[in-house]
């Protein structure tokens, strides 16, 4: 796939790595960025040849949200996406991950502002991985605004309550060191390695067994809001057929033949 003006895509092995590029205005979200994201995602999803996703941000900057400019109707770039939102009213929501989740594991890597929007969709993410200046925060009550991406849902799920909703009604900044203290980040590492960690993480994800991780993430994910037995009913659906693949069986030859498994996807 080529991305967009404001979306760059490359391949690293079995990872692809989607680039928030729109330094000039911090990675504020445009048409063309969310159009770029959401063929990013769909691409993931529908190339088994891809077993991990890194989002990463330009310029030593993850996103800083919305263009406030565009929502006080001074107009938004890349008007010749136009139809592409016409075409699906949600392609928006579903570019920011509110609604839809990827198949394949997301590693965030993030240096610079990660606010608003940013913090949105880092939510949507699976791990994350941040430089040690990184900024988070959810600044839309400061300026009268809703943070509709889904954070008044997911926030408290993934956080402490209290941490959620001194956030949500603060608006104010947090740090690295601070969002990896209420779990907001799992890591922080010095600033300019964030992208470095986050590609080795992602190879380390990559050489495991693809069903088994698609099929361990799908149910961490449907499991989160079921009931302890409800939850573990739903684990031996995902987890039994697993055992069946040959990926599985090419496991434990690897392991016995003390080599490293070739999997198949099968």
């Amino acid at each position: 796939m080529a991305g967009t003006e404001h979306l760059s895509v490359r391949r690293e092995g079995a990872t692809l790595v989607l680039t928030l590029n729109r330094p000039e205005a911090k990675n504020a979200l445009s048409l063309p960025m969310l159009v770029g994201l959401y063929d990013g995602w769909l691409a993931a999803d529908e190339d088994d040849t891809i077993r991990s996703v890194v989002l990463t941000g330009a310029g030593g900057c993850f996103c800083a949200g919305m263009d406030l400019k565009a929502l006080a109707g001074k107009g938004m770039e890349g008007e010749q996406y136009r139809d592409r939102m016409t075409a699906d009213p949600d392609l928006h929501w579903k570019a920011m991950l509110r609604h839809h989740r990827p198949r394949k594991p997301v590693v965030a890597a993030v240096e610079g502002h990660c606010v608003a929007g940013g913090t949105e969709i880092l939510q949507g993410t699976d791990i994350r991985i941040a430089g040690a200046g990184a900024t988070f925060g959810l600044f839309e009550v400061r300026r009268g605004l809703f943070p509709i991406g889904g954070s008044t849902v997911r926030l408290p799920r993934q956080i402490a309550r209290t941490h959620a909703l001194e956030m949500l009604l603060t608006g104010r900044p947090y740090s690295a060191a601070e969002a990896a203290g209420i779990g907001l980040i799992g890591r922080v590492v010095p600033d300019g390695t964030a992208l470095e960690e986050a590609l080795a993480v992602a190879e380390r994800i990559n050489a495991c067994g693809p069903l088994a991780v698609e099929a361990v993430k799908a149910s961490v994910y449907e499991t989160a809001e079921m009931t302890e037995t409800e939850g573990l009913a739903a684990e031996l659906k995902r987890g039994w057929p697993v055992f069946a693949t040959d990926d599985a069986k090419e496991g434990a030859r690897a392991f016995a033949e003390q080599r490293p498994p070739v999997y198949r996807r099968a």
